[in-house]
């Protein structure tokens, strides 16, 4: 797969996470809740850390929720920076296509994500108890860096009290699939776990192997 495929695999993925974001934050309350269907809502909540809320001032208690922020957004910038590099060296090195694909839809992921945590402070005015207007007069939210990231899509599959006979989480109630997520967090755990379940494939070389014409007359003879 060309470098040029690869982009435009990234684009498209880029526009329907950010087109999908810019509605949700444009339309909706925080927290206010849409039913798709029984097990589908779409449920908007704002992610001020990394996966599943976590911020990093829970596990560093000395550093301060903003400075926590700062330091995830840039190591989110560093780290998707490295993933573009990976990348471009992958596709010239013509690389195996799922390898490249994989590469691909991670990177697109990880700025998509990017692009809340750096921008949306400024773009956007506040979604507590209001609908966010786009460039607001008196400023956004929040500054540069500081932004929070926008997740929308929630799948309670299924909720209810557990049987008594099964060890330890017996009797206790249970909920499948409680997180809320986004295109953008789709795409990077697609592209982890084809990484992960198509290891070797993804790893095998994908560029063809010339034998030398002296070789190949060889065995011919």
């Amino acid at each position: 797969m060309s470098l040029k495929k690869a982009s435009i695999i990234i684009i498209l993925i880029l526009l329907v996470d950010q087109i999908s974001k810019i509605y949700i934050k444009t339309h909706f309350q925080l927290s206010e809740t849409i039913k798709v269907f029984t097990w589908f809502k779409i449920h908007f909540i704002e992610n001020d850390g990394m996966a599943w809320g976590t911020k990093l001032s829970d596990f560093f208690t000395f550093i301060s929720d903003k400075s926590a922020k700062l330091i995830l957004t840039l190591f989110r910038i560093v780290a998707v920076t490295c993933i573009g590099f990976w990348l471009i060296d992958v596709t010239k090195k013509k690389k195996s296509k799922t390898l490249i694909f994989a590469i691909a839809i991670i990177f697109a992921g990880a700025l998509g994500n990017i692009l809340d945590s750096v921008f949306y402070g400024l773009l956007f005015g506040e979604s507590n108890m209001q609908i966010a207007t786009f460039l607001p007069e008196g400023g956004g939210y929040a500054d540069i860096f500081y932004g929070k990231v926008v997740d929308m899509l929630y799948f309670p599959i299924w909720s209810g009290v557990l049987p008594e006979w099964l060890p330890i989480i017996g009797g206790k109630y249970f909920s499948f699939f409680d997180p809320v997520f986004n295109v953008a967090d789709v795409a990077i755990s697609t592209g982890i776990g084809i990484l992960i379940v198509f290891n070797k494939k993804a790893f095998k070389d994908g560029s063809k192997t010339e034998i030398p014409h002296q070789e190949l007359h060889n065995n011919q003879a």
